[in-house]
């Protein structure tokens, strides 16, 4: 995988970081996100396939991306297809760290360290260069203002602006609420985005341990009785580390 074109955890990361404070918006949900536009991104490589509410590997070679081929080897280890609401749901503590010092190292934000109530130790991220965060925003843009079906990576990106609560964030108050509505729709464009998309909100909600009954398809909006509630997801994360955290301007 040729490092020209940006992965989805990335421009995830980018559309959650706030301009003006330096942190990120959502921050344990968009944990689970990450983790999920991993997911979407390996499938996009065509490194894994969804099985139903599964994800199964479908070829084990490297994509040349270190964070993403540790994702990979995860997958492949388990053996057999694993529910994407059980990987989502496991620990991953530090990912939001390990793309925030990645986007750093790339020259896309910059670190700047401070302290929080003048004691602790803190460290907030501003983008260096606002036409990526623009271009990666006018792409959701677009596809909200003009209907058009956008293509797989857009869709899943706003799939996953949906499912980790970005919606009020990027388009807030009442005047944005036909923008989130239309964002939600989107999740329909791409089954893979709209399977991920599913399992982090699952995640959230603390559903997930048993298969839901009468499945959408991967990525149609399920209606609101669609589904069933089974005992808390294995492995739902703790609450951020906040000594690790810290860095990542989680507060």
């Amino acid at each position: 995988m040729g490092r020209s074109r940006r992965t989805l955890p990335e421009e995830l990361l980018m559309l959650a970081l706030d301009p003006a404070t330096g942190t990120t918006a959502q921050p344990q949900s968009l944990d689970l996100g990450l983790a999920g536009a991993q997911l979407v991104e390996l499938a996009l490589a065509g490194r894994i396939a969804p099985d139903g509410d599964r994800i199964a590997v479908v070829v084990p070679r490297p994509t040349g991306d270190p964070t993403l081929d540790c994702a990979l080897e995860l997958l492949r280890r388990r053996g057999a297809p694993v529910r994407a609401v059980h990987w989502i749901g496991g620990p991953r503590l530090g990912l939001r760290q390990t793309y925030l010092s990645h986007l750093e190292r790339c020259g896309m934000v910059a670190a700047v360290p401070g302290q929080m109530c003048g004691v602790l130790p803190t460290t907030r991220y501003q983008a260096t260069d606002t036409t990526i965060s623009r271009e990666i925003r006018g792409r959701l843009d677009s596809a909200i203002r003009t209907g058009v079906p956008p293509d797989p990576r857009t869709a899943a990106l706003a799939a996953l602006a949906h499912a980790v609560g970005l919606g009020k964030h990027l388009y807030p108050g009442n005047e944005g609420r036909s923008s989130r509505s239309r964002l939600r729709d989107l999740i329909r464009h791409d089954p893979m985005g709209g399977l991920v998309a599913h399992a982090v909100m699952d995640v959230q909600n603390g559903v997930g341990a048993q298969p839901r009954r009468g499945q959408a398809p991967a990525g149609r909006p399920a209606g609101p009785g669609a589904r069933a509630a089974g005992e808390p997801a294995r492995g739902v994360p703790m609450q951020p580390h906040h000594g690790t955290m810290a860095r990542a301007a989680a507060h």
